[in-house]
């Protein structure tokens, strides 16, 4: 796929996705939907990827929400034509085909907010495992002051992260707010002046790619993503067994002891593309009906 609304590079091990409309604030359009979704593919797909940073062009915005004019391609939500039933796919929210994309990734995410990150520019950061903020960066989950309400699969993943009293004081007011509120209701890890974002951004994934196996990487994304919604810890317990009984055997378990007894950086040789254990995945993937 050609892309003309994002940006996507690899270098050193990272990708970095850069939302590129700037002269619109990075307004997010259905073009720009399929594209993402297609970068996390080849994410995904590329044993040379290890990490992922995803960020916006220009210091003005991250995404400034959903591109509600004509010029946008119209709008990123569900389709507004007849349907039969609600399992139509045309009913589906695009945030939310988004959002359950990066969910799924084998790869760990960090969100590098580099400025405003209102409406579908907050909720698709959600999915992202760590969330790094500009010292001008703003969110807001404005939606009920839309006469909407939250989309991105919001509802599931913004209580899973700063806890439901929190999310429920930003939704239910719908105010934009600074990085400093962010910070501290849990919504991102940390601040940082402008200049410093990306370079934090890329030290973070720097420490996870040169350290870690990926396998076990892409293992632990899932488990903690997943396993706390379980039922009862014994799923826990079931899951963990499973997997540690089966990396144990393998060559990165190997290395990562004789590279720890031997006090040098190790090489995992196991690769996300052929080595996940056969007890991976362990759920059924639900469908839209």
């Amino acid at each position: 796929m050609t892309y003309t609304q994002i940006k996507y590079d690899v270098a050193d091990n990272i990708a970095t996705i850069t939302i590129n409309r700037p002269e619109k604030m990075n307004a997010f359009t259905n073009t720009m939907l399929k594209e993402m979704c297609d970068a996390f593919d080849q994410i995904d797909a590329d044993d040379d990827v290890r990490a992922v940073v995803v960020t916006g062009s220009g210091d003005r915005a991250f995404c400034a929400g959903a591109d509600l004019t004509p010029e946008g391609g119209g709008k990123p939500f569900a389709s507004s034509d007849p349907v039969d039933d609600y399992s139509d796919p045309r009913v589906r929210d695009g945030g939310g085909k988004l959002t359950l994309r990066i969910y799924q990734c084998l790869k760990p995410v960090i969100a590098a907010v580099n400025g405003a990150a209102v409406g579908v520019g907050a909720t698709l950061q959600l999915p992202m495992d760590f969330r790094l903020a500009s010292e001008t960066a703003r969110f807001g989950f404005v939606f009920a002051r839309r006469g909407i309400a939250p989309d991105g699969a919001a509802s599931w993943f913004l209580p899973h992260i700063v806890g439901r009293p929190q999310a429920l004081e930003w939704c239910m007011t719908g105010r934009v707010f600074n990085a400093q509120e962010a910070l501290d209701g849990g919504l991102i890890r940390s601040i940082h002046k402008p200049e410093e974002l990306l370079p934090a951004a890329y030290a973070l994934a720097r420490e996870i790619v040169d350290n870690t196996a990926p396998v076990s990487i892409a293992l632990t994304r899932q488990m903690l993503w997943q396993i706390p919604c379980a039922d009862h810890p014994m799923e826990a317990h079931k899951i963990d067994s499973r997997i540690i009984f089966n990396r144990a055997k393998s060559g990165d378990a190997a290395e990562g002891i004789a590279s720890f007894l031997e006090k040098r950086d190790p090489v995992y040789p196991d690769k996300v593309s052929t080595d996940m254990p056969d007890t991976f995945p362990w759920w059924e993937e639900p469908v839209y009906k």
